[in-house]
């Protein structure tokens, strides 16, 4: 990705702000996790089985990892990369209700994912660096408050819809039209200048070694990916499991993503007084409990509380992250956010994936029990391993 030059250009807070939220709803609310709210309903019409779910959102996963892996390689400005980004999310997603053949919509899923993940650190590098620059760094809870805003909107839609009977193809249009409509508002309000997202490499440094990041951040971030994702990719499943009534079941996603928009407004405010790493570890251990309880006892309740620990802790824990990897980068942070972002990819692509292959032709969830403990256990170690290790000083 090309390095933005530094203009005397000011937007407003606000309009960076809801630039950068309605991008990051639309890449991660309808791009990524879209999926999860329709699947339910895609096997209640007998689209899909839990098995073949878990292949398209480890299709999914697995364009996210290309992404992540090619951001930077891009020839653009980061505004740009997230304008076309979001144009390829709006097409594969309106896509998906226009035929019912399970290859094209991994080969759409993939697409799918692979724009979000451009957006993702696209947004994040030019929104975070304006927000440096117009001096309101607690802007980020208002940025990352956007995928859960996304999530929750997008939940609360099939929902609804999906309670009123509505075929799961006209609901995959549906949202397609809908991220067309954001991505124009964010057309209109994004930044056009760019803008130093961080000093230039020192004399002699190398152009590898700019955008660096301590590995064991990149791995508990990776952690963090396989962990949140069985539970964020399979909860309306369980929930359907307890009750087989959309207009309830269909509730576990609009609360997991209204959770996970209130929790980095809250945790905004408490990193000014909390470090990071201490953030991302206390969300560590949060996970593994929601990951945890489904297993131990499957009912609404326990549903409820996993959608609650889950969704209030994985923004916190992508926005800590974030920001952690971008105040250690040495000179543009677009290398630094991407292998993050990369980490992130290839844990949740493995959660799926280990899921699926645990669960075998089996119609129970045997399989996806075991990779939830699996996962909550690496969560753990990884909390315990951010709580002890020390902050590198600057």
């Amino acid at each position: 990705m090309s390095n933005p030059t530094l203009t005397m250009s000011r937007p407003s807070y606000l309009s960076v702000c809801v630039a950068g939220l309605l991008a990051l709803a639309i890449a991660m609310g309808i791009g990524r996790f879209a999926f999860t709210p329709m699947l339910p309903l895609m096997i209640r019409t007998g689209s899909l089985d839990v098995a073949a779910g878990g292949w398209l959102a480890a299709a999914n996963y697995a364009g996210y990892l290309l992404g992540a892996l090619t951001t930077v390689r891009l020839p653009l400005t980061p505004q740009r990369v997230g304008l076309v980004s979001l144009a390829i999310i709006v097409i594969s997603t309106a896509a998906m209700g226009w035929s019912g053949s399970v290859a094209f919509w991994l080969v759409l899923r993939f697409v799918a994912g692979a724009a979000s993940a451009w957006a993702l650190v696209s947004t994040s590098v030019w929104c975070l660096a304006w927000l440096a620059r117009l001096d309101r760094p607690s802007g980020a809870g208002i940025l990352y408050a956007g995928v859960g805003v996304g999530i929750a909107l997008a939940g609360l839609y099939c929902w609804r819809a999906g309670a009123a009977g509505a075929a799961p193809d006209n609901l995959w249009v549906q949202l397609g039209i809908l991220a067309l409509v954001g991505l124009l508002v964010v057309a209109v309000l994004m930044p056009r200048d760019g803008v130093a997202t961080a000093a230039a490499p020192r004399t002699g440094e190398s152009a590898a070694a700019s955008g660096t990041v301590s590995w064991g951040l990149v791995l508990s971030y990776g952690i963090l990916g396989f962990g949140y994702i069985l539970p964020a990719t399979f909860l309306p499943v369980l929930a359907r499991a307890v009750v087989d009534d959309p207009s309830v079941f269909g509730a576990a996603w609009p609360i997991f993503g209204a959770a996970a928009a209130g929790s980095t407004l809250l945790a905004a405010a408490v990193l000014g007084h909390v470090s990071r790493r201490r953030v991302l570890a206390g969300s560590h251990a949060l996970m593994a409990l929601g990951c945890l309880l489904p297993v131990v006892h499957l009912s609404a309740l326990t549903v409820l509380a996993a959608a609650l620990l889950v969704g209030g802790t994985f923004m916190v824990a992508t926005m800590a992250g974030m920001q952690e990897a971008r105040a250690s980068a040495i000179g543009d942070p677009t290398r630094a956010l991407g292998r993050m972002t990369a980490a992130f990819a290839i844990g949740q692509m493995a959660g799926p994936i280990l899921s699926s292959a645990l669960s075998g032709s089996s119609r129970g969830f045997g399989g996806l029990f075991i990779a939830l403990t699996v996962g909550a256990v690496a969560l753990l170690g990884s909390a315990v391993w951010l709580a002890r290790e020390p902050r590198p000083i600057a």
